[in-house]
């Protein structure tokens, strides 16, 4: 099965819950009048796509309808994927992610425990092994032992060697030292885990501070991405995460996992067009090979195809 077969059953669910509805919404009006238009609002607040979102589709859906670019019902389905991949694709950089000119490409992942963070980053790791590039990973989540654990483990599943300190040591430290691995060994992409810490997010603010003076030191420029790992069952509470941790880190990209088991993957839509953050991989299974570089286009069709 090739990846956009993945992504459309990943999908199942949210089409079932956004696509399918618009559907049968459009099917049970002759002509578009407001009630067509409320029960069409209310189907894309339910399927997560967020309430400011949906004003922002709603409007343009209104506007087409005054300039004739939608006529019947039956336009309304083309017009929101015409809608939704723009959102997605708006002041986008085509590349997956920002490379270095010279020595180490430095990933720098967040996010909650739970969302999914350390198995991103081991895929992470298998991916761009899989690209003929040469990967080190960094264990600087040290609130935890298990997330030490964790990574040692993927380290070992994808033959990818780990950085590590002791349970309870200076993030930043560990940091430093897979830094200077990194540039040593002449590696092409260095992972680093964080704690997942929001309860504390002063502290965390000040961590994530700390491991970004030490990383931009010795390699400047670095990291070359901050990407935060979301997992898309929490819907809503996955905008009000990101919403926390862009005042803890400048973030670049948002890894959004666990598609395949959600109703709400127009939270994807959501993410980008309130907070302005490009989602730049998504998750569609438990696979190695199921995270993937995001597409816009490739997730409307997906969405969008019955």
């Amino acid at each position: 099965m090739g990846f956009f077969d993945k992504l459309k059953k990943g999908l199942n669910k949210t089409r079932e819950n956004l696509t399918n509805k618009i559907e049968k919404i459009i099917i049970g009006y002759a002509d578009i009048d407001d009630d067509l238009l409320d029960e069409l609002e209310e189907t894309l607040i339910m399927a997560d796509v967020g309430v400011q979102t949906t004003d922002k589709l709603m409007t343009a859906v209104r506007k087409g309808i005054k300039k004739k670019e939608i006529n019947t019902p039956e336009d309304l389905k083309p017009f929101l994927q015409k809608q939704i991949v723009e959102i997605l694709t708006k002041g986008e950089e085509m590349d997956t992610t920002r490379v270095a000119e010279n020595g180490p490409t430095v990933l720098l992942v967040i996010g909650v425990n739970g969302a999914g963070k350390t198995t991103t980053i081991g895929k992470l790791a298998a991916y761009y092994k899989g690209q003929g590039k040469s990967v080190l990973l960094a264990a600087a989540d040290t609130f935890r032992a298990a997330a030490i654990d964790q990574l040692e483990v993927w380290g070992e599943r994808t033959g990818v060697p780990v950085i590590k300190h002791e349970e309870g040591s200076d993030p930043a430290a560990v940091a430093f030292d897979a830094v200077k691995a990194a540039v040593a060994r002449n590696v092409d992409i260095l992972i680093i885990d964080t704690a997942g810490r929001l309860q504390t997010k002063s502290n965390l603010m000040q961590e994530l501070e700390k491991i970004n003076r030490v990383i931009g030191r010795e390699i400047p420029g670095a990291p070359h991405e901050t990407l935060l790992v979301l997992d898309a069952t929490t819907g809503q509470n996955a905008i009000s995460q990101a919403e926390l941790f862009t005042k803890a880190a400048p973030i670049t990209g948002v890894v959004l996992t666990k598609l395949d088991g959600t109703a709400k993957g127009g939270v994807v839509i959501g993410i980008k067009s309130q907070l302005q953050m490009p989602v730049k991989w998504i998750g569609v299974g438990e696979g190695v090979e199921d995270l993937r570089p995001f597409n816009a286009e490739d997730f409307a069709k997906a969405l969008f195809q019955s």
